[in-house]
């Protein structure tokens, strides 16, 4: 496939200014109608039982797809998925799986924030270079595990 950049050279090597000159006037009658203003960013909304009702509702009533439907409420596309093939958000129960798992994770979020331990390969780093030097002084040298390779 052809760049326009390519096509703009062969039409001048063929001498075609004309075309050349229709081409610069259609650039110039584009960007008059193309928008500047940046591109609409989707802050999610809280789940609820009953915006997964209405999501539930515009996917039965309407032929919208997902993306529609999340653009429309103002949610992300994968809770609109969610929500659509497992049922997700359809009721206030705090013993639901998804209330738990976000109950779950708001805790971890809390424990790291207060704790700031180290997470996965640091801590591994951590608890092998903890050992003591010969004159008594921590390392703080990492030591290389074969499993981090």
């Amino acid at each position: 496939m052809t760049t326009l950049k390519e096509f703009e050279d062969a039409l001048r090597e063929q001498g075609m200014h004309m075309a050349l000159a229709i081409l610069q006037k259609l650039r110039e009658r584009d960007r008059t109608i193309r928008s500047i203003a940046p591109a609409r960013r989707i802050a999610g909304r809280k789940m609820t039982p009953e915006l997964a009702r209405r999501i539930l509702d515009l996917h039965a009533t309407t032929e919208m797809t997902q993306q529609e439907i999340a653009f429309q409420l103002g949610v992300n596309q994968g809770r609109v998925n969610e929500v659509i093939k497992r049922g997700k958000w359809l009721d206030d129960n705090p013993a639901a799986p998804e209330a738990i798992a976000r109950d779950k994770a708001k805790e971890r979020i809390s424990q790291a924030d207060a704790g700031r331990r180290p997470v996965g390969r640091e801590a591994r780093a951590v608890s092998s270079s903890g050992r003591k030097k010969q004159s008594g002084k921590e390392s703080r040298q990492a030591q290389l595990l074969l499993g981090d390779l």
